[in-house]
C-alpha cells in the first residue's frame, strides 16, 4: 500500500515538472539554433572571400602565363621575320653569322614550344639588333666578291674557245702534238669539259646573284682550262690561287 501511495503522490510532481522539462530544452534548442545560424552568417563571408580570392589567384596567374606567352611568340616571329629578310645573304657571304642566328631562333622556338616563354623570350629579343648589324658586312663582302668575280672570270670564254679550235683540229687529224697520243687527247678533252661545264655554272650563280658560289665555280673553270692548255702545249695564264 505505502509503494502504491509513493507513485501515486509522485505523479502530481511529474506532471507539474513535465511542462517546464520540455519547455527548458526547447529554449535550449532554440538557441543553439540560432548560435549556429549566427557562426553561419558570420563564417559564410570569410568562406565565401576565401574562395573569390582563390579564384581570382588562379585567374591572374593563368594571365599573366598568357601574356607571357604573346610577348615570347611576338618576339620569335619577330626574330625570324628579321633575318628572312636577310638570309639569303647571310648564308651566303657570312655563313658562320648566319648559322649562328639560325641556331639561335631554333632555340628559341624550342623554349617556346616547352613553355618557358622567359627563356624563348630571352633568346629571340637581341635577334633583329644582330641582323641589323649583317647590312654593312654583307654589302661591303658584296663589293669584295663582286671584284674577285671580275678577276676571275676575265679571259675564259678566250680561253675555252682557243681550246675548243685546238681539240677540233687534233680530232680530225692523225697527228697529236709531240709528247701526246690519242689517250691524251681524249684527256685533254674530258679536263676540257670539266672546265665548259664549271664555266657554264658559275654564270648561272652570278645571274642569280650567288656570287660566292660564281667565283669558286670560275676559278675550277679558269684553273681547268690552263691545265688543258698545258697538256695541248698551248700559251696559257698563271692558274688562279684558291683563296683560303
Amino acid at each position: 500500500m505505502r509503494t502504491d501511495i509513493g507513485a501515486s503522490r509522485a505523479d502530481p510532481v511529474k506532471k507539474r515538472n513535465g511542462p517546464a522539462l520540455a519547455s527548458g530544452v526547447a529554449a535550449t534548442h532554440n538557441v543553439l539554433m540560432r548560435s549556429r545560424l549566427l557562426y553561419m552568417s558570420l563564417a559564410a563571408p570569410s568562406i565565401l572571400g576565401a574562395v573569390f580570392l582563390a579564384a581570382c589567384s588562379g585567374g591572374e596567374k593563368e594571365a599573366a602565363l598568357a601574356r607571357k606567352k604573346d610577348a615570347a611568340t611576338q618576339a620569335v616571329d619577330t626574330a625570324q621575320q628579321s633575318y628572312d629578310a636577310v638570309r639569303r645573304d647571310a648564308v651566303q657571304y657570312i655563313p658562320d653569322q648566319a648559322k649562328g642566328v639560325d641556331d639561335a631562333i631554333a632555340r628559341a622556338k624550342a623554349s617556346l614550344d616547352k613553355g618557358d616563354y622567359d627563356a624563348a623570350d630571352n633568346e629571340a629579343k637581341p635577334i633583329p639588333d644582330t641582323v641589323n648589324g649583317f647590312t654593312a658586312v654583307i654589302a661591303a663582302k658584296k663589293t669584295e666578291m663582286t671584284a674577285a668575280w671580275k678577276d676571275v672570270s676575265r679571259g675564259i670564254p678566250e680561253m675555252l674557245d682557243a681550246v675548243q679550235k685546238r681539240l677540233a683540229v687534233l680530232s680530225s687529224s692523225n697527228s697529236v702534238p709531240a709528247g701526246m697520243d690519242k689517250d691524251g687527247v681524249v684527256g685533254a678533252m674530258a679536263t676540257y669539259n670539266t672546265a665548259t661545264k664549271a664555266w657554264a655554272d658559275a654564270k648561272g650563280d652570278f645571274s642569280s646573284a650567288n656570287v660566292g658560289d660564281a667565283v669558286a665555280k670560275a676559278r675550277i673553270a679558269k684553273d681547268k682550262a690552263v691545265e688543258v692548255m698545258s697538256v695541248l702545249g698551248m700559251k696559257a695564264p698563271p692558274a688562279t690561287p684558291v683563296k683560303r
